[in-house]
Formats: C-alpha cells, structure tokens, sequence
C-alpha cells in the first residue's frame, strides 16, 4: 500500500462518483518505494470523457491550472503539493527535438499500454486507489531492487533526446547502474549529438537535478564521461586526470547549490572554456556573473584586515566564496577560513555588501547641488568607511563637511 496526502481523498470520492478511476504514477510511487518524500504528484484518470469535465471537476478543491491541456493535463495546487491529472495518452514522434510528438489522449487506453509511453520501468510503477494495489507491468520494482535502470521500450527510448540526460540523473540520484543495453543506446545518442536538439534549459533543468539531489554528483560525471557526453561537453576533456579528481571530490564535498557547483566544476577550466561550459546551460546573467566572480577572486586567506573584507563583500558573497574555497581546498586552512567568517560575521558583510552612511541626498544636504562630481563624492567617501575613517553617519557627516570645503 502507498501512502499519500489524506486530502486526496475528497477528489478521489468525487472522481468515483463519475466513474473515473485514478491511479498515482510515476515519482511519487518510485520516492515512496526507496523511502523519499516527494511533493510532486502524477495522477492519470481512467474512464474520463474529457479534459473540460476534469477540469469542472477539480475546480472546487484549489487552483488549477491547464498549460498542459494540450497533452492531457490538468495542474492543481493543493497546500504544499503540487498535482499533474492526466488523461491517458499515445505519443507520435512528428519531428526531431523534446518537443517533436504528437500527443492524442485515449479514454480507452488500458494501464500498461498507456504507461509503455514512459521513459524508465522504475516511473512506469502505478498505484491503483481504489484497489489499494501497485501496478507494476514493466517490473519495475525488480529493477528497484536490482538498483538497475531499465527503458521501458528501448526501441524508442532515443525518440527523446532529453532521456539520456534523465538516465545519467536518476543513476546518479538513485545510484542505479546502467542496463547494458540502455547504456549502449545512450552512448549511441551522445554519438549522433542529440543534445544539440535541445534547448539549453531543459539540459540545464537535468544538470540541476544531477548535482543537487545526488549524495554524489560525481557518480552523475562520471556516467556522462562513460557514455560519451564529454564529446557535448568538451571542456572537461581539456582536465588532467588530477584536474579532474579534485574537481570530483569537491563536487562532493561542497554543499547542494547551483552557484558553488558549477563553479566547481569550471574551477580547472581556461577562461574561454568556462565561458563556453555556463553558455551550455544558461543566459541567467546574474548566475554566471556570481560563477565567474568566484572563480576570478584572488586574496591572500592569511592576511585579512577589515579593509580587504569589505572589498571582498564587493566582489562576492563571503559566504559561498568561504564555501567555494573549503571545498577546493580540501579541509587546508579550515580554521583560517573559520576566523574570516566571524570576522566577516562580526563586520555584517558575510552576506552584504558594506551598507554606505551617505548617499546623494546627505550631499544634497550640505548644500552642493547635483552633479557629475556626486558619484566621485560617494565613491570617495565609500573607500574612506571602508578604511574605517569614520565608523558613525554623524561622523560620515562631519567627514563629508570637511571634504566638501577642500
């Protein structure tokens, strides 16, 4: 028996009423079978005449949402979950790319057929609600037990070209080993430069989930390396065989968060080849400066005054850099990068900049009138509170007056 929220119930005794019969599938049913919470929910409805009634139907329990009315699908919000009702579908591939299927809902469509759609036998495990019973017709489950993962239907498992980047996530997350044939259909994809089809998003979307929900991100590198992914990620073969074991261990070590783990893995890279890595993966502006910013800072650990904190709060945030830095470094000099923490603690700048005393206003005040001269003015009086000049607004007032008469 799975367990799920008991306010489901209430839709499911409404769905029984007009004979729809649901069955949880997919995540939801894998997490709960390797003891992993999940708050994402795929339910598919048999015996539903249409998306409309669904849709009528659900209204009275939350906000729903039909983005996905195209393919079948009917989002509810409910509390904390969020919930995908399905109708059962087939999948036509129409064109090349993710996105390149013909997707006709069937009402008539039984489980197994339905779900032989799916990518892995470990997502194709359903869970029957008013029977109370796992529906299992690919064996999931054994594959499970076996910590093997399997396609479904590996004939057109290469239909999509995102699977191969979902077959290298989930082994890394679940630390699952390849079946033999679905690695060689893998490394086959990587072959024929299947993930050029995609958009950068979607690859980053799977990246994401490599490094942030596996106990080791480096199973997941190491998988793409196997199957031959570094031939679209190319600048890892630009590392050395050292390069790259520390690169491995501090993918590990470092915590889960996307600014300090591609940063990690960029740190060995020339500067063109991480330029070209992020462009992989993102536009975000912000992001990649964050990267780059950590990657391109320089300061002596060993020799931090306050003056050189606050510079620093300029250039990054202290605490990812303090971050970044114990984990390339392996554990060296842990009590000095301890002693930078309180200290930047103490300053308020472990995770903010030096809040400036003056602004233009305060300029303004004393009576100069707006100019191109006010950013050399605040800049001027910027530096000298970081030099600790004056360490109050009264005295940044005084020290302004006197500047001001100069």
């Amino acid at each position: 028996m799975i367990e799920y929220p008991n306010e489901l119930n209430k839709i499911f005794d409404k769905l029984d009423k007009y004979a729809i019969k649901p069955i949880i599938i997919g995540g939801f049913v894998r997490d709960y079978l390797l003891n992993k919470t999940s708050k994402d929910i795929d339910i598919e409805l048999y015996g539903i005449s249409s998306l409309n009634l669904l849709q009528n139907i659900l209204e009275e329990f939350g906000n729903v949402n039909n983005v996905g009315k195209s393919f079948g699908v009917c989002k509810l919000t409910l509390k904390n979950w969020e919930i995908d009702f399905s109708l059962p579908r087939r999948d036509s591939k129409v064109k090349v790319g993710h996105k390149g299927f013909e997707v006709q809902t069937d009402v008539n469509l039984d489980f197994k057929t339905a779900t032989s759609r799916r990518d892995f036998t470990i997502n194709a495990i359903g869970y029957d609600v008013k029977s109370k019973k796992i529906l299992d017709p690919f064996n999931g489950q054994v594959d499970l037990n076996n910590s093997l993962l399997r396609a479904v239907d590996l004939e057109k498992f290469d239909e999509d070209p995102l699977r191969v980047l979902r077959a290298i996530q989930f082994s890394s997350r679940f630390n699952l080993s390849l079946e033999r044939n679905l690695h060689q259909k893998c490394e086959k994809m990587m072959q024929k430069s299947v993930l050029n089809e995609l958009p950068k998003e979607r690859v980053f979307d799977e990246i994401k989930k490599l490094l942030l929900k596996s106990k080791k991100p480096s199973l997941g590198i190491l998988l793409l390396k196997d199957i031959q992914g570094f031939l679209y990620f190319e600048e890892f073969s630009s590392l050395s065989e050292v390069e790259f074991q520390t690169m491995l261990v501090a993918l590990d070590t470092i915590k889960p968060d996307t600014t300090l783990m591609l940063a990690v893995i960029c740190t060995f890279f020339s500067q063109m080849k991480r330029t070209s890595f992020l462009s992989k993966l993102t536009n975000e502006v912000a992001l990649i400066k964050n990267i780059l910013s950590l990657l391109n800072t320089s300061i002596d650990l060993n020799n931090i005054t306050d003056y050189t904190l606050y510079k620093l709060a300029m250039e990054v945030n202290i605490e990812e850099f303090l971050c970044y830095k114990n984990a390339m470094e392996l554990g060296i000099n842990i009590q000095t990068l301890e002693n930078i923490k309180n200290k930047a603690i103490e300053l308020n700048v472990y995770n903010n900049k030096l809040k400036p005393f003056l602004q233009g206003r305060d300029i303004i005040n004393i009576g100069l009138k707006p100019s191109k001269d006010f950013s050399t003015i605040l800049n001027t009086a910027y530096e000298a509170q970081m030099r600790n000049e004056f360490t109050t607004y009264e005295d940044a007032l005084i020290w302004l007056k006197k500047i001001s008469f100069l």
